[in-house]
């Protein structure tokens, strides 16, 4: 398995002599349910004066909804990317009937979340997550807040006020990386050939990693089966 240091200077070097960039694609394969029920209380138990209600998920196969929870990225230092990552659409996790909206954000490292409040209640988003605590303090409708997020990792985000409320950013460590469609299927282009170490990471599966290799001309093909089927006995 090549360090990530290896490869960061692998990839600068692709670059530098000006070899192709090609893609990465693949397939997550998910057989069975991974994400677990969140029980929400009645609003009578925690809420006093405006009511918002609960929002509610469109109907949707389980497996797909597993599927487009999960995360696929290199490790590794990439290029300076400060130029890419403004071109960026501006994340956002909203709250919204008394949820979060998306619940899984991935930004590059150095990217910047805001919290926009579109309920008549208040929030107070927080995170005691190593790569990135915070806590937001209460705001109302219509007020936002905002938080920049210098390195790469998981940051689990949750409500003080509100315990069923729960989103993760993933923050990745360069701009290498996708969400696969509820199909599975993904693709990483823009990458100079090289060995490189890719992870699927799901909240509740874990984080799962290959090492391949990227050839010019070709790319590379990375399937996961998530989780990991036992071995026969």
């Amino acid at each position: 398995m090549a360090r990530p240091t290896l490869v960061a200077l692998f990839a600068f070097a692709a670059l530098a002599i000006g070899a192709r960039a090609e893609t990465i694609s693949g397939t997550i394969l998910i057989k069975k349910k991974l994400t677990r029920r969140n029980v929400t209380a009645e609003v009578s138990v925690y809420q006093r004066g405006t009511e918002a209600q609960l929002g509610k998920d469109p109907e949707q196969d389980p497996l797909a909804y597993e599927r487009a929870h999960v995360v696929v990225y290199l490790e590794g230092p990439g290029p300076s990317d400060s130029a890419a990552r403004a071109a960026t659409a501006p994340a956002q996790i909203a709250q919204l009937g008394r949820r979060f909206s998306p619940d899984l954000v991935v930004i590059p490292v150095g990217s910047t979340v805001s919290f926009p409040n579109m309920d008549p209640i208040f929030h107070n988003v927080f995170s005691l997550s190593k790569a990135r605590s915070f806590d937001l303090g209460s705001y109302d409708k219509g007020e936002t807040r905002r938080v920049v997020f210098p390195k790469a990792g998981i940051v689990d985000v949750y409500c003080h006020l509100h315990p069923n409320m729960a989103a993760t950013i993933v923050v990745t460590p360069n701009r290498w990386y996708a969400q696969p469609g509820p199909s599975g299927e993904f693709r990483i282009d823009d990458v100079p050939p090289g060995v490189y170490t890719i992870v699927a990471w799901h909240r509740f599966a874990g984080f799962f990693r290959k090492s391949i290799t990227v050839s010019p001309g070709r790319g590379a093909v990375a399937d996961f089966l998530i989780p990991l089927e036992e071995e026969p006995k």
